[in-house]
């Protein structure tokens, strides 16, 4: 009931139809304008129930209401900490923020510390509550999943299908497009853009990024501009790109002294394993703030979508505004600018040289010229933190991976010198980044495993669901028949016991692990290149699997099955009901409320599921997709060989299986999972004995050989022959595993 009302209240909330639509993006809109916002991670989780359940408006709103409490808790953090770290008595000793202290004032400055610790802390509590309401940020605190949602832009994927659905068009392209901006290589999310593209009620402007800061835009068009030669155009944006890199910093920097940082800790275990006292842990947080502040310009400098940072991002920006100021003949702000080149590059010969050329110019020095203030701000700042963190590698043991090339070695402690030149060596943005996959790259791809799209989320009227032909040969499909009967036959374990089915009476059930049958064929049961295949075509749904949904995050093999489900002969009349009942695969599906748990005994890690057809000689046994009341089919598949239907694990994609009523359905299903630690081992065990299985062959097939090649050769050994009779001539199958 309560959640009930809380719909109704959001509903609410939505704006009347026929009003004109919002001007702020969908997401930073404030649904309840004046009130503190609220947690997050709650919005967030009702937000995708809401979703699940096809309940479009309430879903809007949850997620935009999300999104807009996440932005007000990043803004209440950074206006706070500006305030309050210009509140008297709670600044930090010069010391501490990298300034030379007196010989005669060593252990002064403690005291002076934690009452400028003291005096902020109060003060953040203060502006935090009336900011964001009783309990502050710790009430608004998310966990370490949460933020790779948020950061991934997940809430826009949503968005855009309930947007779609509400006919809601431009919302729905504006969603999809700020979603697309950050994860460039999802597959089907560049097939949604080049539909919206097409459709004629979308107008082109509706394609914005919503989320990508300002000064990405300001800084390609600042460039853009540049390179035509428009320098007194390109200015403006050059300068705009820099002041808004800046602010995104401060913004970065304040997030590092939330409660996530200790919250984050707490979840990597960091604070059971602190063995020391006060003064330790003290020490051990305010080092892990530094290196979240250190990190936070590699993150400014980082495209949405790409891995790696812009290299010397900042630097050279002000190298772009001390040539453009100079083309435009404004010589006093080409020096300010080539002079806070130099404060990161002291000793670099075009800047020095430059830097000659405008002093030329102006003749007379002029009072009060040098390096841009913010910049030395910068420095400075960024100086006194790295002398802490590279204090505490060379005295604690702590850890510090320093991003920026243009660090002094004069402030590296002698013992630490030549460790960090090798790491610094190494890094990997130096080089050209790594650009992301092509369409026409995965076109290669499939065209070469003979594979097809055939149909897609939208075709199948769902979310996160395709249908991609062409996996198997006919041939690979037989020879993993084969493979399923031969087991069948031997009446082994692994479910070949011609029991009849958990789901139902009238249908016979036959299941194979990937380790039995690798197993089997170690002990001659069944043959090697089946079993071997098992494991190869269950890489290959995964490999397409990740390529299609899951690109930038790597998707692990947690279970996979060949399973085959036959109907029993004279049961079939008139039977009412499933193969395989309606269900989720990573939660509980409640089909009265719509609601589905993600809570045991479901397989809540689950992430992505695929069924691999070997066949269609039977009849039924079609796969079909409903809402979550599990009675209103959305989409219906045939099995055919070679066809894989990969689907989303969740509540977004409830299905079941329509009876076999005739004929024996074999297909290969498999679960994926982002979770490393629920990878599947007996995966890793099976590709294992088939290597062992393997070299020994080698073995006796180079022994074979030596003995062939003696003088006085002997008969070939019996055991050879026998595998060799055994096996007879191996079929051609991908050797890659």
């Amino acid at each position: 009931m309560l959640r009930l009302l809380r719909l109704l209240l959001l509903l609410l909330l939505l704006p009347p139809p026929g009003s004109p639509e919002p001007s702020e993006p969908p997401g930073l809109a404030s649904l309840s304008p004046g009130a503190p916002p609220q947690p997050p991670d709650l919005l967030y989780a009702d937000g995708l129930r809401a979703y699940s359940a096809g309940a479009w408006a309430p879903a809007v709103a949850l997620l935009r209401e999300a999104l807009r409490s996440r932005a007000a808790l990043g803004r209440a953090r950074q206006d706070c900490g500006a305030i309050c770290a210009a509140e008297p008595d709670a600044a930090f000793p010069a010391g501490l923020l990298g300034a030379q202290q007196p010989a005669s004032g060593t252990g002064a400055w403690e005291p002076l510390l934690l009452r400028a610790t003291l005096r902020r802390a109060e003060c953040l509590t203060q502006c935090a509550a009336r900011r964001l309401g009783p309990g502050g940020a710790a009430r608004l605190r998310v966990g370490s999943a949460l933020r790779d949602a948020f950061r991934r832009r997940e809430p826009y994927n949503y968005l855009q299908r309930a947007y779609y659905q509400l006919k809601k068009l431009d919302l729905a392209a504006s969603a999809a497009h700020t979603f697309f901006a950050a994860n460039p290589t999802h597959l089907q999310m560049r097939e949604d853009m080049a539909k919206y593209k097409r459709m004629s009620g979308i107008r082109p402007q509706s394609f914005k990024d919503l989320a990508t800061p300002p000064y990405w835009a300001a800084y390609d068009t600042g460039l853009e501009l540049l390179g035509q030669q428009e320098a007194v155009l390109a200015l403006p944006k050059l300068e705009e790109a820099l002041q808004g890199s800046l602010a995104y910093v401060e913004s970065c920097r304040a997030g590092c002294e939330g409660p996530e940082e200790l919250q984050e800790a707490e979840e990597e275990g960091e604070e059971e394993q602190s063995q020391g006292g006060l003064y330790e842990a003290i020490a051990g947080h305010w080092i892990r703030v530094l290196q979240c502040r250190q990190h936070c310009v590699a993150d400014t400098a980082t495209r949405p979508g790409r891995s790696f940072p812009v290299p010397d991002f900042l630097p050279s920006l002000l190298r772009q505004l001390h040539e453009a100021y100079a083309q435009v003949g404004n010589v006093s702000k080409a020096t300010e600018n080539v002079l806070s080149v130099l404060l990161f590059y002291p000793e670099d010969e075009a800047a020095k040289k430059a830097l000659n050329q405008y002093q030329t110019q102006l003749g007379e020095p002029k009072p009060g010229l040098g390096p841009r203030e913010d910049i030395q701000r910068f420095i400075l700042r960024s100086l006194g933190e790295k002398r802490q963190l590279y204090y505490a590698m060379e005295h604690l043991g702590t850890s510090f991976k320093d991003l920026d090339s243009w660090t002094p070695a004069a402030l590296i402690p002698d013992s630490l010198r030549d460790k960090l030149r090798e790491d610094q060596e190494k890094r990997p943005w130096d080089h050209e980044p790594p650009q992301p996959k092509s369409l026409t790259y995965w076109k290669d791809v499939l065209l070469l495993e003979g594979v097809t799209l055939t149909q897609d989320a939208q075709q199948l009227n769902g979310s996160e669901r395709a249908v991609l032909d062409g996996l198997l040969t006919p041939a690979e499909c037989g020879l993993l028949l084969q493979l399923a009967k031969d087991a069948a036959e031997a009446g082994v374990s692994s479910g070949y016991r011609g029991r009849r089915s958990p789901h139902t009476p009238h249908e016979r059930f036959e299941g194979l692990t990937v380790l039995k049958a690798a197993q089997l064929a170690r002990a001659g049961t069944v043959g090697r290149p089946g079993a071997k295949l098992l494991l190869e075509a269950s890489e290959r749904v995964r490999t397409l699997t990740q390529a299609y949904f899951s690109p930038d995050r790597p998707l692990h093999l947690s279970f996979t099955h060949l399973v085959c489900r036959s109907a029993i002969e004279g049961e079939q009349e008139q039977r009412m009901d499933l193969s395989h009942p309606v269900h989720a695969d990573n939660c509980v599906l409640d089909p009265d409320t719509g609601e589905c748990w993600r809570e045991p005994p479901a397989y809540t890690y689950r992430d992505y599921s695929g069924l691999l057809y070997l066949n269609d000689d039977f009849k039924g046994g079609d796969l079909f997709f409903t809402q979550p009341n599990a009675l209103t089919v959305t989409a219906q598949v045939r099995p055919r060989c070679g066809r894989l239907v990969a689907f989303s694990s969740g509540g977004e994609n409830p299905h079941g299986v329509w009876a076999v009523t005739r004929g024996r359905r074999c297909a290969l299903a498999l679960w994926h999972t982002w979770a490393p630690e629920h990878r599947e081992r007996e995966w890793i065990e099976a590709k294992e004995l088939l290597r062992e299985e393997e070299e020994e062959e080698e073995e006796e097939g180079e022994e074979e050989e030596i003995i062939s090649r003696d003088l006085s050769p002997e008969p070939p050994s019996h055991k050879l022959q026998r595998v060799r009779d055994k096996a007879g001539k191996p079929l051609r199958v991908r050797e890659e595993l």
